[in-house]
């Protein structure tokens, strides 16, 4: 039988207020991408415009669409047909009187395969997301798309063991996290782009899995998004990243066979107790 591998990216860009532009930055990494080989290919979060959450203003509300008239996802919908890749596409969700931070999955033909609404929403100084989004409903999902069984949480959800592990069990061949994450304005001397890493490279250990984080760069009215995107393998390696100011495409490929074989050795999954985890 042939191997069965799976080819990866992530994409770091800087975004501002014309959604079309970023749209078009976007475009162009994920072509990038392809040209390197990427089958799945994720953009950072909310990439339709500035990180707008940091402060409560209700005019933001007006730059939410449904998920599939979304511009973000009918702009993506055919270069994903054209590349033949995949891509987790994160847009700000108005579902009539709802609204969400969500993920439209496209397959590799260009359909939507449906949407997850993020689950765990953060409230804090510089991340009031509370205040525009509703807590997801969709419960985790793992999308078994043409290239491989892709687990996709947001942002905050990389935060959570049990979101990671979730979508582990549910069968994911790898976990992406699309994010907007940097400066804490309450506290200058606050970096958390290390435990952010630590955080996921726990997850790629303890479930034998492959995790990737695609995070923005740039100041956006003082506050500063670190990028440090990174691709780590199923034993935490980080296998490919960026830095906190570039601009740029990261790949890998992977093993899914061996991945499977090898998370079975491990044991994680046969020695797991939830009888007592309650």
């Amino acid at each position: 039988m042939p191997e069965r591998k799976l080819a990866v990216a992530a994409l770091q860009a800087p975004f501002g207020s014309d959604m079309h532009e970023n749209i078009r930055t976007v475009a162009d990494l994920v072509r990038e991408a392809a040209a390197k080989g990427a089958q799945v290919i994720l953009p950072p979060e909310l990439f339709q415009g500035p990180y707008f959450c940091k402060t409560q203003e209700e005019h933001w509300f007006e730059q939410a669409n449904p998920a599939l008239e979304h511009p973000c996802v009918t702009a993506l919908q055919p270069l994903a047909a054209e590349l033949g890749v995949v891509i987790p596409v994160s847009i700000f969700e108005k579902d009539g009187p709802r609204y969400y931070n969500s993920i439209v999955m496209l397959d590799a033909d260009g359909s939507a395969m449906g949407v997850y609404r993020k689950s765990h929403i953060p409230d804090g100084p510089g991340y009031q997301e509370k205040y525009y989004f509703r807590p997801g409903d969709t419960g985790f999902k793992v999308w078994a798309t043409r290239f491989g069984k892709i687990g996709v949480g947001i942002c905050w959800d990389q935060w959570f063991p049990e979101a990671a592990r979730a979508m582990a069990l549910m069968g994911a061949d790898i976990l992406m996290y699309p994010t907007a994450i940097g400066s804490e304005p309450h506290d200058d001397s606050l970096d958390t782009a290390l435990r952010w890493r630590r955080a996921m490279q726990g997850h790629a250990v303890s479930n034998v899995i492959p995790v990737l984080a695609a995070n923005r760069i740039g100041n956006e009215d003082g506050q500063e998004f670190y990028g440090t995107s990174f691709i780590a393998d199923h034993a935490g390696n980080i296998v490919s990243e960026l830095g906190r100011t570039e601009t740029g495409v990261i790949t890998a490929e992977f093993d899914l066979d061996f991945l499977n074989r090898h998370r079975a050795a491990w044991g994680f999954f046969r020695d797991r107790r939830p009888e007592f985890y309650k």
